[in-house]
């Protein structure tokens, strides 16, 4: 049996090389297979994935998924995780019903929301549609075994079927693209190698964890607890896309399309380095749990905070450094010359990262703690400060002042979290910049 700590280093390891294929298959994959298949094509399936999105948003179960059962793993109460997994599952299913009855609906008024396509485009579309919605209906109850997953700190387990699926994924596509078969064939192997990763999950799951569903009575004070923590951690997600996802309407009302594209480029630049430091994210939750229902809580956070911190400063500063020296000649080469406002764009939205990035275990403990709705209040100001902020940037500044505000805004937001971990968590943050930055 691997020891945690094994599972951690090996983890952390596998989730870098997925990354790295993510970063490569988006970079070479993805533009040939646009090739291959052509814009129609490719615009229906993106377009297929794009409305089903909107309806799959989990609302937090995920992470209240990762948070409960690993706080009743420190606490070392598996009947609870049991109980509280046949509640989740429960609410799943309920969610589930919504979503395919949504689902159907949509598909009635279909020709409503695709004006745009000719008759054979919509029909293909109808195909495309139903076969992804399929998928999706079948599919959301599982959503929660990656967290399941986490919490049982099969790092290695878990990360393997997420390679897995992207390799074979993109072999068998290739195969099937160089053998002439088109759109029909490319969202089938999608969704059959995702079908058969859930499987090999629910195997993992089965095989190596003591997790088992009970269906037990609903109880109130159970349904409030993850309600409550879900309710928060929705509106912080939606706070986080909302910050730079409002900037391209921003822009629309300022500057041209130019200026939109250009601030696309940077922002996909960014999250490209945001992948990279969030490598461990959810990793440290088992751990950090223990650690919280200890004797020695807060100075055994303090120097794991400490200690990861100074890893995770070691992979932004580095991604940080070689971006701003050969950032500009890779924005030329990649994008053209025109689009060199990319590169400050880009170095503004990353330059935050600097300091947010190696707070990683402060983050965590703000969720096993349940101190999210702190954290939703946060972010909800930030996103708020960002819309008049960027607004009278961008009318001097541009797209070079649409980044600058998301910059700024990072910063207050990191420095209000800072005065939370500091005061409401007692994690000791002079220390922790003392002996990391």
């Amino acid at each position: 049996m691997v020891s945690s700590n094994k599972q951690l280093k090996i983890g952390v390891l596998l989730s870098y090389l997925a990354i790295g294929i993510n970063i490569i298959s988006g970079l070479i994959y993805t533009p040939w297979m646009l090739h291959q298949i052509g814009d129609s094509d490719y615009g229906l399936y993106t377009l297929a994935t794009s409305i089903i999105s909107i309806f799959t948003i989990d609302f937090g179960m995920s992470a209240a998924v990762s948070r409960f059962i690993s706080k009743y793993r420190a606490e070392k109460k598996q009947n609870e995780i049991d109980r509280f997994l046949g509640i989740v599952y429960r609410l799943y299913l309920i969610i589930d019903a919504v979503l395919l009855i949504a689902l159907v609906f949509v598909f009635l008024f279909i020709d409503r929301f695709t004006a745009g396509l000719t008759g054979a485009e919509l029909e293909r579309f109808k195909v495309v549609y139903i076969i992804v919605a399929t998928y999706t209906v079948i599919s959301f109850p599982f959503i929660t075994l990656n967290g399941i997953l986490n919490s049982y700190e099969k790092f290695i387990q878990l990360k393997v079927c997420d390679i897995l699926n992207k390799v074979v994924t993109v072999g068998i596509t290739v195969i099937a693209l160089l053998g002439g078969l088109g759109l029909y064939t490319l969202v089938l192997v999608n969704v059959i190698v995702h079908l058969l990763t859930i499987s090999v999950k629910l195997l993992v799951i089965q095989k190596t964890t003591p997790a088992r569903v009970r269906f037990v009575k609903l109880q109130r004070k159970a349904l409030g607890e993850i309600f409550n923590f879900s309710l928060w951690t929705t509106v912080v997600s939606i706070s986080k896309r909302f910050l730079q996802n409002v900037m391209p309407v921003l822009l629309g009302n300022v500057c041209t399309t130019v200026q939109i594209t250009i601030y696309g480029i940077g922002s996909v630049i960014e999250g490209y380095a945001y992948l990279m430091v969030s490598a461990i994210t959810g990793m440290m939750m088992p751990r950090v749990s223990r650690i919280s229902v200890g004797e020695h809580r807060e100075k055994e956070l303090n120097a794991l905070m400490c200690k990861v911190g100074r890893f995770q400063y070691f992979i932004i500063g580095l991604i940080f450094a070689g971006f701003a020296v050969c950032g500009k000649q890779f924005v030329q080469l990649c994008y053209g010359a025109g689009r060199i406002d990319a590169y400050y764009v880009a170095l503004l939205m990353i330059f935050p990262h600097l300091f947010y990035a190696p707070q990683q275990i402060a983050q965590t403990t703000v969720t096993v703690e349940n101190k999210v709705k702190l954290q939703a209040y946060v972010h909800v100001a930030a996103a708020i400060i960002n819309v008049g902020l960027a607004y009278v940037l961008i009318r001097h500044y541009g797209v070079i002042g649409g980044a600058l505000s998301i910059c700024i805004v990072y910063i207050l937001r990191m420095l209000c979290m800072n005065v939370i971990y500091h005061k409401v968590l007692h994690l000791n943050m002079w220390q922790f910049y003392y002996n990391v930055i």
